[in-house]
């Protein structure tokens, strides 16, 4: 006999302000025992250094985490150029360090430009990628650096907001990436360009997928409402179709949701002629997604158990 899940059957998207020193997992934890929730997930980690935008997917929601995860960030940070840590970020020993006083800020805005488009980037020996089962920080943590593969990534947009100059100078920036970028690599990679060392000081995400920072709760603003009910959190869920807005949407007719929604294909007039499209029940409620196959049916993929 299955046992049985504890919590609440919570569905919906929370838009956490994730605070200073906590992480991704810790924060998910805390916020899934204020809604008393049955299940929960995050959407891709942020460090512990790192504030800002992680939506967390509660219940029917987290079928879909992936169209988050696949999607573009966007992030402030502040990068300390002419010391460089073995972390890639404030919190880390300090490994090398240089005087960055001849660097002024057309400099890095020259440099900086050639770190725009698509580059190759270096995941960082810290990290959460896993190398024969275990994660790249815990062998780094034994002092073990081990090859990793370059992978693709894309900058966006890579602005500079505002440059301190010094010994160890310091440049505000504002980054839109591609999933999978390391922001801490892109420090790194920005010292390097004009031979210096370089971290991460502060970092922060304003944007994750299509939900931005001012749409976000903070911990201590959830932790205060939930002192009178847990029930009392669910008006700051969102929506459980918000990531998958830029899919086509489909409604379809009530013997088609019935047929759909026990597995089988069923033909939608005017549906797309092909891809992954969002699936509605004639009184608009969200259904989950669905694929169109060659025939010009659609097929039932990933569903929401709304029973």
């Amino acid at each position: 006999m299955a046992r049985r899940r504890r919590g609440r059957p919570v569905n919906g998207i929370l838009i956490l302000d994730k605070p200073l020193g906590l992480t991704s997992n810790a924060a998910l934890q805390t916020c899934k025992r204020l809604f008393d929730a049955a299940k929960a997930g995050h959407t891709g980690s942020l460090d512990p250094l790192a504030t800002g935008v992680l939506p967390l997917c509660f219940g029917e929601a987290t079928k879909f985490s992936q169209f988050v995860l696949d999607a573009d960030k966007a992030y402030t940070s502040t990068f300390v150029l002419g010391v460089g840590t073995d972390t890639l970020d404030v919190e880390g020993e300090i490994t090398a360090r240089a005087d960055a006083c001849a660097v002024d800020e057309s400099t890095v805005r020259k440099a900086m430009s050639a770190l725009t488009g698509a580059i190759e980037q270096v995941p960082p020996m810290y990290s959460a990628i896993k190398r024969n089962g275990q994660p790249l920080y815990k062998l780094a943590r034994q002092g073990v650096e081990v090859e990793r593969a370059s992978r693709l990534v894309t900058i966006h947009e890579f602005e500079c907001l505002a440059f301190r100059p010094g010994a160890a100078a310091e440049v505000d920036v504002a980054v839109r990436c591609s999933k999978g970028t390391y922001i801490r690599s892109l420090a790194e990679a920005l010292g390097e360009k004009m031979g210096l060392p370089a971290h991460v000081g502060a970092l922060r995400r304003t944007l994750a997928g299509p939900y931005a920072l001012q749409e976000s709760i903070s911990l201590e603003r959830l932790e205060q409402v939930a002192v009178t009910a847990a029930e009392g959190l669910d008006g700051f869920l969102c929506p459980m179709d918000g990531p998958l807005q830029a899919l086509p949407s489909v409604i379809l007719v009530e013997s088609s949701t019935f047929y759909l929604q026990r597995g089988q294909p069923v033909l939608v007039p005017n549906a797309p002629k092909n891809g992954i499209v969002r699936l509605y029940a004639a009184d608009k409620r969200f259904l989950g997604i669905g694929e169109v196959l060659d025939d010009g049916r659609v097929a039932p993929r990933r569903l929401v158990n709304d029973s």
